[in-house]
């Protein structure tokens, strides 16, 4: 098979490497704290977290609500609580829902790593024309609950994404609906529907993460990398569950500045689409923060999810022939993520899928080009929009991979 993802994510943690020392101290910041923000080490909260996506949101028309949806302490005739953890505290999901006209369907939109719902700030007024949008923080990210991560493999990382987003689906009332993930999102948006299909419509995958492992992709790139005195590092690192956002907290209050570079340059001069613009990028600068800077917990699902390079230990390849529900998939043109691995797995499915690229855009494509990320979820949606479905051409500048 030959599918060639640019391992981005290995390269960055090269370089931070390079940057950081050996080993660096985590802060955990609690919801309340006695300490004024301007003196603590990590300037953040939950009510940060909170009132940073408030002020991002405010650049969108559509009304819209705000609720922490309560999934109890642990899935239902189980003896361990949530996620392994020794606390029975209830926890909550933090969703956004945008109310559409009365019939349109519901369309549910899931982050990916090290992000949160507000990332999809661009796209709520254009979709919530058509659907019934509800946008959610996966647990232990955004402004969901961040309980202590215990998981100690990967069949239980899974479940501490899988069963939580059930547990959310079952206290909002939610029968049946489309499912969008992106990235890492899109990996436990493919896990729900393999495992509760009876709910699922329609399934979109945005530069989905996981299709393929280190074996089947036989990098030649990451086996020199891996050679050097660097990859040995970043491996090590990798397998003692470092994580990017260790680096914001260990930096305390010059972590922002390094989030609004990153944001500036992946966002601002180096966005191979729309730029965001100087209010935007200064609202998603302060948003990201928050969100990266917070407890560590839903991030340290990295190592159990995936073998160093991002390749997935259990990869969705290997269940595509257990596909139950019909699939779109949306790529960026640029996007690291490969869209052969989509088509490989297209090959061994037995329901109806469409793979879709979206010019100017990267991994980011709903950031990158909104536009073109609109009309390639209609598309995808069209026998859910459409009288006449079969006659919803692809429209123009969208290519059929």
């Amino acid at each position: 098979m030959n599918f060639r993802p640019r391992l981005s994510n290995a390269k960055l943690l090269a370089r931070m490497a390079e940057e950081i020392s050996s080993s660096t101290a985590t802060t955990t910041i609690k919801k309340r704290s006695l300490w004024p923000s301007v003196l603590r080490w990590i300037p953040t909260s939950t009510d940060h977290i909170i009132a940073a996506e408030k002020r991002l949101l405010s650049t969108i028309k559509t009304q819209y609500t705000q609720e922490q949806v309560n999934i109890g302490s642990g899935p239902p005739g189980s003896k361990v609580r949530w996620f392994r953890s020794v606390s029975d505290e209830p926890r909550f999901i933090n969703t956004v829902t945008f109310d559409s006209k009365d019939g349109s369907p519901t369309l549910v939109m899931v982050h990916g790593y090290g992000a949160s719902q507000g990332f999809f700030f661009r796209n709520f007024d254009a979709i919530a024309k058509y659907f019934k949008v509800l946008a959610i923080d996966q647990l232990g990210w955004g402004g969901s609950s961040r309980p202590d991560f215990n998981c100690k493999s990967t069949e239980e990382t899974e479940a501490w994404f899988v069963d939580s987003f059930e547990e959310w689906r079952k206290a909002k009332n939610i029968s049946k609906f489309i499912l969008l993930g992106h990235s890492f999102g899109g990996y436990i948006a493919a896990k729900y529907a393999l495992k509760h299909p009876e709910h699922i419509k329609h399934l979109i995958l945005v530069g989905p993460v996981g299709f393929t492992s280190e074996t089947e992709h036989k990098s030649e790139w990451l086996t020199r990398f891996r050679a050097t005195w660097k990859g040995a590092v970043i491996n090590h690192l990798w397998e003692s569950n470092f994580t990017p956002q260790k680096i914001i907290r260990a930096l305390g209050p010059w972590g922002p500045d390094l989030v609004r570079r990153y944001t500036s340059a992946r966002f601002g001069t180096r966005s191979t689409g729309d730029v965001l613009t100087e209010e935007e990028s200064r609202l998603m600068t302060d948003y990201v923060y928050h969100t990266v800077a917070a407890k560590a917990s839903g991030e340290l699902c990295l190592k159990y999810i995936f073998s160093f390079g991002a390749f997935a230990r259990k990869p969705l390849l290997h269940s595509a022939s257990e596909w139950k529900v019909p699939t779109t998939f949306i790529y960026g043109f640029q996007d690291w993520m490969d869209f052969q691995g989509a088509q490989e797995a297209r090959n061994h499915m037995k329901v109806p899928c469409e793979i879709i690229r979206v010019p100017q855009a990267g991994h980011f494509v709903f950031i990158d080009n909104p536009t073109g990320f609109h009309s390639a979820v209609l598309y995808a949606c069209r026998r859910f929009l459409s009288p006449d479905p079969d006659n919803y051409s692809l429209p123009e500048g969208l290519t059929s991979a």
